[in-house]
């Protein structure tokens, strides 16, 4: 494990191979040993490079601090600034891909390509014909409900719905015993700010239009519509995009599926 200084903050990564740099964004409840199944595969063919956003093991927390997409693009961009060298491919998952999606927008320069994994943008649900019901059901049924468990003190229990609302009913329950620590080791950070203010930066529809690297967004076949929503909206506002959607799998793909997802991505990468 490796470890940089950036942006005021400590970032652990993990990196395997040799050639064009490859940045493995992770998503929440998670760090960079959610990539495990993807250093192999990509380091035979690039410098894979998979580390832990700020308030992610092993990280400090940081439970009551800023956390925002913005913030994390702007971690994002130092990194790839004091370990690249860029421009980057980068591969998000989640708020992950949220993150990298602001860093394009916002710091074109130091991204090569971008490959996003169902960036959660529920700001544009309002707009999107059938997304608000979507939204308020997440709200309702997740958001909502893991908020009330985190402010009681119950880390598992606003896991568990925070779990179930982005990757479907139940899925906290068929996690593994073993893989439950590593969840609940990163519950500070949904703890550290659970109001959509302050998850979600703005990123306005004009602003993504406006990207002109190549893009591969990538939806699961099995994730909660209003993943599927938004990459459609995102297919629409950046039309040069390749979209693959991956069989079998939810909205955590690169794990229910890391065959196709490694295929699809390398693939996308190598031709770019």
């Amino acid at each position: 494990m490796l470890a940089a200084q950036v942006n005021g903050t400590t970032l652990a990564y993990m990196e395997k191979g040799t050639g064009a740099p490859v940045f493995f964004v992770h998503g929440s409840v998670a760090d960079f040993r959610s990539w495990s199944p993807q250093m192999e595969p990509f380091s035979s063919k690039f410098r894979a490079i998979a580390y832990s956003r700020r308030f992610h093991y092993p990280n400090p927390d940081g439970a009551g601090s800023d956390y925002s997409a913005a913030l994390h693009a702007a971690d994002l961009g130092k990194l790839i600034q004091a370990v690249g060298p860029g421009p980057a491919h980068i591969v998000g998952s989640s708020f992950g891909a949220y993150a990298a999606l602001v860093l394009a927008v916002r710091e074109p320069g130091l991204v090569r390509t971008l490959v996003l994994g169902e960036p959660p943008l529920l700001p544009w649900l309002p707009r999107i014909p059938g997304g608000q019901a979507r939204l308020d059901s997440f709200y309702r049924g997740a958001w909502e409900p893991a908020h009330r468990a985190f402010q009681a003190g119950d880390r598992e229990g606003g896991v568990r719905y925070f779990l179930d609302g982005v990757l479907g009913p139940g899925s906290y329950d068929k996690v593994p015993l073993s893989a439950r620590a590593g969840l609940l080791a990163n519950a500070a950070e949904i703890m550290a700010d659970t109001t959509p203010e302050g998850f979600f930066s703005p990123l306005s529809l004009e602003e993504v239009q406006r990207i002109r690297i190549p893009v591969l967004l990538l939806n699961a076949e099995l994730s909660p519509r209003m993943f599927h929503l938004i990459t459609d909206e995102l297919s629409r506002c950046i039309p040069h995009a390749v979209r693959i959607q991956i069989p079998e799998a939810s909205h955590s793909m690169h794990l229910d599926n890391p065959r196709v997802f490694n295929e699809s991505v390398i693939a996308f990468l190598e031709n770019n």
